[in-house]
């Protein structure tokens, strides 16, 4: 070991380092390696220790140079503020949305102790697509979320049961106030399976989804310009659609609403459901039946003229007529023992879809063409035999064997109504508009799709009539957020760049940051992201009000 001297000339200072030796294996060469022990006091000619930066400090052997403390028991000694980190930005736009349709205000007005915890957990349903409940608890410590804490499986299942049904027929009653007094209302019913066979109104019935379980009707009630759900009820298993009627009106008056119209498809059509909405006073537009004696009158009647030219309309596509008819109005009245009878006006709307037409006609050809092979080869099907003696004249000779001839006149009268469909309505007398309002339906079977598949609704896995009415109402509550992101994703062509999860995903990467003791701030957000609340149309948020 030996002591070097070395002079900087910028600082013009000599730095004293001591210098050892050693045999480098890999090169296989002698190098050193250098160690700064001080610097030279030009006047004394004295070593003065430094402390590594070249600052003066005291002579070499006077003292030692000090020892840093260790990074961690600096820590120890001085803590320092804890920093949180979480995904926001979808729980953003949930939030503005709840601001503005007034989710969040009339929750608060109806489950004050309780209205936190029904938005997370319907934030979460909307988010994580149809996962199990029993995930919430990842999926809060990474999001920021209204409750801000985890809710475990216990406590989900109790808030459940706490939702009454007082208190949600005062929600409904505020969420239709939100809504346009004159929009038609769609309603629909769907069935929803569940595993238990407890619960009051779980019933074996015609299952719409062909589980082999007992099952609950759920029927939703949209509004048709809004494209919101403001209402729901559910329905015994086994309850038929056209028994749901009255109760419905019934209930919805009970909530204040009555000027009702309501839309509904040709499954709900029966006399007895159209008499019951003329004595009620309801507006209706309902889908008919081609095969009803007035109908099949009046496609007899116009069929052939009403596909002229002027009879065409382009946006959609179809031939329109619409005519006034008198509706036999029957009203029972049990009070006086006798029945009244009356006509009422009603309009009739015909639609002729060429291109349907041909469809039905070709498919009604290969069914006759398979019949007829089942008879000619001796495979008749049990089945089908109805269908046999109402197209077929089948004789059979010790000669000749099995012959098989087609009745064309039952074939030519069953093709006339191919191609048709019919609306009835008592309010709307413009076929386009009737046709406007009643597609709009449709809204309520993309809901019924919402509920079973992305707020794990296909199967209801609770045990208790309370758990079940309460988590159908935080679905229901999750369902109005969808409607009203998908409504605007319809509106602004946005299904051409992102589906619905998507669009909730791109913005789920935006994340929020809070120091301990500070308030909450948004990280970075791209152009793209901004864009999506501004085509929700709703303000791009500047702050984590759910954290």
């Amino acid at each position: 070991m030996s002591i070097v001297k070395q002079k900087d000339t910028r600082s013009g200072i000599t730095y004293i380092y001591e210098s050892q030796s050693y045999w480098d294996k890999e090169r296989k060469q002698s190098r050193s390696k250098r160690r700064l022990i001080g610097r030279l006091d030009e006047e004394t000619g004295e070593v003065v220790a430094t402390d590594g930066r070249g600052r003066k400090g005291q002579p070499l052997g006077e003292t030692q140079i000090p020892v840093k403390s260790s990074p961690r028991k600096h820590r120890e000694e001085q803590p320092q503020p804890t920093m949180t980190r979480k995904f926001c930005g979808a729980t953003c736009l949930l939030d503005e949305i709840g601001e503005k349709i007034g989710i969040t205000a009339d929750l608060k007005a109806c489950f004050p102790t309780t209205y936190k915890m029904i938005l997370s957990i319907a934030y979460y349903l909307i988010m994580e697509d149809s996962s199990p409940l029993y995930r919430f608890s990842k999926w809060s410590a990474l999001h920021a979320h209204p409750f801000g804490d985890d809710v475990p499986s216990q406590r989900s299942s109790e808030l459940f049961a706490s939702i009454t049904e007082d208190a949600k027929m005062r929600f409904f009653k505020l969420q239709g106030r939100r809504r346009a007094e004159d929009e038609y209302l769609a309603y629909d019913t769907t069935s929803i399976s569940s595993y238990s066979e407890e619960l009051s109104m779980v019933k074996y019935g015609h299952n719409k989804d062909y589980d082999p379980l007992p099952q609950i009707n759920l029927a939703l009630v949209f509004g048709e310009t809004s494209y919101l759900p403001f209402y729901y009820r559910r329905l015994a298993g086994d309850t038929p659609d056209v028994k749901t009627v009255m109760t419905l009106l019934r209930e919805l008056d009970v909530t204040g609403h009555t000027r009702v119209k309501v839309v509904k498809d040709r499954g709900f059509y029966s006399i007895d459901n159209i008499n019951a909405m003329y004595k009620n006073h309801v507006k209706f537009v309902i889908g008919g039946r081609t095969s009803v004696s007035f109908v099949k009158d009046v496609i007899a009647r116009v069929g052939s003229e009403m596909r002229k030219l002027e009879c065409y309309d382009e946006q959609s596509g179809l031939y329109v007529h619409s005519e006034t008819i008198k509706w036999d109005y029957e009203q029972a009245r049990p009070y006086k023992g006798d029945v009244l009878k009356d006509e009422r006006r009603m309009y009739l709307h015909l639609y002729y879809n060429p291109e349907k037409a041909l469809e039905e006609e070709i498919s009604f050809n290969r069914t006759i063409l398979s019949l007829r092979s089942e008879l000619t080869s001796g495979r008749r099907v049990p089945e089908h035999e109805k269908m046999y003696a109402k197209y077929f004249d089948v004789r059979e000779t010790p000669a000749r064997g099995v012959r098989v001839s087609v009745k064309e006149e039952a074939c030519d009268e069953a093709k006339k109504q191919y191609g048709y469909f019919v609306l009835l309505s008592n309010d709307i007398k413009d076929a386009v508009r009737a046709l406007h309002i009643y597609r709009t339906k449709d809204v309520v079977e993309k809901a019924f799709g919402n509920i079973k598949e992305r707020l794990n609704g296909r199967r209801m896995l609770v045990s208790s009539d309370a758990a079940l009415e309460g988590k159908l109402f935080v679905q229901f509550v999750a369902l109005i957020y969808l409607s009203y992101i998908r409504k605007h994703m319809i509106d602004k062509k946005l299904f051409g760049k992102y589906t619905l999860a998507g669009l909730i995903d791109e913005l789920d990467m935006i994340e929020c940051f809070r120091r301990e003791g500070k308030s909450p701030y948004l990280g970075e957000m791209l152009e793209k992201q901004k864009q999506i609340f501004i085509d929700m149309e709703v303000p791009v948020p500047t702050k984590v009000s759910s954290l």
